[in-house]
C-alpha cells in the first residue's frame, strides 16, 4: 500500500519528540530539511544574544570576562555538550573551527608517534579535512595517504601513526563503526582522530565507550548553534597530560594573565584553546544547547533513522521512476541523519524546491541533500517534501533557466 499523508500524521502523533518542535522558531509553512548544514534557530537564543550585547557587553564591558563568566565559557559549554557525545565533562571544550581543531589534533597526534611517517585519511571525505591533512603532512614531512572510508582499518601498517575519518560521510551519510575502526587502529599502535561534523547532535555518540582518542565536531549543524558557531574538541582523558598541540596561543597558557614570555601549557582540556573566545557565538551556542534538555540521544538517533527510512520508502514510490537516484545507504543502522538523491539537474531542482519553501541543499556534482533535525522535523514534512519534488519533476518547473545559475553557496 502507498504511504499516505495520514500515515505520516499518525507517526507524528506518536512521536516521543513531538513537543520539541515548539522549542524552535520555524516559519509557518516552511519545511526545513537542511539541519545538516545549518540547524534551525532555537527559541530564546536571539533574546539571549541581545542581552549579551546590550547588558554584558554594553554595560558590563570588560568586567564581563569575570562577572558574566565569559572566561570560563569554553569549559562550561564543553561540559554541557559532553553528555550528548558520550564523554566526560573534562574531555570536551568549545573553541575555534573544525579545520583549526583538526589541524591541532593531527599535529599533536603525529608528535605522539614521532617514528611513524604516514597520516592515513579518507578519500572522498569533506574536502576541507583532506586539505588540512595535506598541509599537516607537508609541515611535518610526513606522507598523506588516502583510501576509501571502509578500507581505513585494513590500510593501517607499521608506518602509520595517525588515521582520521569522518564518522558520518557528508554526502552519503554512511556511518563508520567507531569502536571497530578505533580498536583496529589501536591494535597497530595508531591514534584515531574522528570528525563528528554530521554526528554531534544527530546520533547517539559514545566516544568513551568506543575508545576514541580524539574528535572534532560542529556547533552549527545538528546542534543548532547558529551560523559560524564554534567547533568542539574531544581529547580522551588518558591523553590529556601528554598532548602537545601546535597552536600555543595565550588562552591555552597555564596563566595567561601573567603574560610570561615563555609558554606553559594549561592543565587538561584547556590546553587545546588558542585564541580569545568569540563570545557572541559562544553565547548563542550555549543557549541553543538548552533545546536538548531532557532529550535522549538514543531517541534522537531512532527518530532520525525513522525519518530517513520514510524518505527512502517515498523515494521508491515516487522518485526512482522520475530520474532520481539514491546516494544514501538503505540500511538505517549504517546511515546518519540525512538522505541524498542524485539528479542530472539537481541544483535547479533544489532551487525550485526552495522557492516552494522546502529547503535542502546541493553538493556538486549532482547531489540533493535533505537533513533531519529530529527535534523539529516531522514525518509529514518528509511526505510533503517528496511530493513537492515529484510535482517539480512532473511540471518541469526546474527548467526555468534562472534556477540553473549557481549561487556562491549551494
Amino acid at each position: 500500500m502507498p504511504i499516505t499523508r495520514d500515515d505520516c500524521l499518525a507517526l507524528d502523533a506518536s512521536d516521543p519528540l513531538k513537543a520539541c518542535r515548539a522549542r524552535f522558531a520555524l516559519a509557518e509553512g516552511m519545511i526545513y530539511l537542511d539541519g545538516n548544514s545549518l540547524g534551525a534557530l532555537p527559541r530564546g537564543v536571539a533574546a539571549h544574544v541581545i542581552n549579551v550585547v546590550e547588558e554584558e557587553w554594553g554595560q558590563g564591558l570588560i568586567r564581563s570576562w569575570n562577572a558574566a563568566g565569559w572566561y570560563a565559557a569554553p569549559a562550561r559549554i564543553g561540559a554541557k555538550l559532553a553528555s550528548l557525545l558520550g564523554a566526560k565533562p573534562h574531555e570536551v571544550t568549545v573553541t575555534e573551527s573544525i579545520s583549526i581543531n583538526l589541524f591541532k589534533l593531527l599535529v599533536a597526534a603525529a608528535r605522539m608517534r614521532p617514528t611513524r611517517k604516514v597520516i592515513l585519511a579518507e578519500h572522498g571525505n569533506f574536502p576541507s579535512d583532506n586539505h588540512i591533512v595535506d598541509s599537516v603532512a607537508r609541515l611535518l614531512g610526513l606522507e598523506a595517504r588516502f583510501v576509501p572510508a571502509g578500507e581505513i582499518a585494513g590500510a593501517i601498517d607499521a608506518d602509520t601513526g595517525v588515521a582520521t575519518l569522518s564518522h558520518v560521510n557528508y554526502r552519503t551519510a554512511e556511518v563508520q563503526d567507531m569502536a571497530k575502526v578505533t580498536a583496529a587502529a589501536h591494535a597497530k599502535g595508531v591514534l584515531m582522530v574522528w570528525d563528528l561534523a554530521h554526528s554531534s547532535g544527530a546520533v547517539d555518540l559514545q566516544l568513551d565507550r568506543a575508545g576514541a582518542d580524539f574528535a572534532v565536531g560542529c556547533g552549527y549543524k545538528f546542534l543548532n548553534g547558529g551560523p559560524g558557531a564554534p567547533s568542539h574538541i574531544f581529547v580522551a582523558e588518558r591523553h590529556l597530560g601528554s598532548l602537545d598541540q601546535p597552536l600555543t596561543g595565550w588562552f591555552g597558557h597555564a596563566e595567561p594573565f601573567r603574560f610570561d614570555d615563555g609558554y606553559r601549557r594549561a592543565e587538561g582540556i584547556r590546553h587545546m584553546l588558542c585564541s580569545t573566545p568569540q563570545m557572541l557565538s559562544m553565547a548563542a551556542f550555549e543557549k541553543a544547547l538548552e533545546a536538548f534538555e531532557g532529550v535522549s540521544m538514543a531517541e534522537v538517533e531512532r527518530k532520525g533513522r525513522a525519518l530517513g527510512d520514510l524518505m527512502i520508502a517515498l523515494y521508491d514510490e515516487q522518485l526512482a521512476r522520475r530520474g532520481c537516484g539514491l546516494a544514501t545507504l538503505r540500511d538505517g543502522a549504517r546511515r546518519g541523519n540525512h538522505v541524498s538523491f542524485t539528479h542530472a539537474e539537481g541544483y535547479a531542482v533544489m532551487q525550485a524546491l526552495i522557492r516552494r519553501e522546502v529547503i535542502g541543499d546541493f553538493r556538486a556534482p549532482d547531489v540533493m541533500r535533505f537533513g533531519f533535525g529530529p527535534l523539529y522535523v516531522r514525518f509529514t514534512d518528509i511526505h510533503d517534501a517528496v511530493t513537492a519534488i515529484a510535482e517539480i519533476l512532473d511540471s518541469g518547473a526546474f527548467k526555468d533557466g534562472t534556477l540553473a545559475e549557481r549561487q556562491a553557496v549551494t
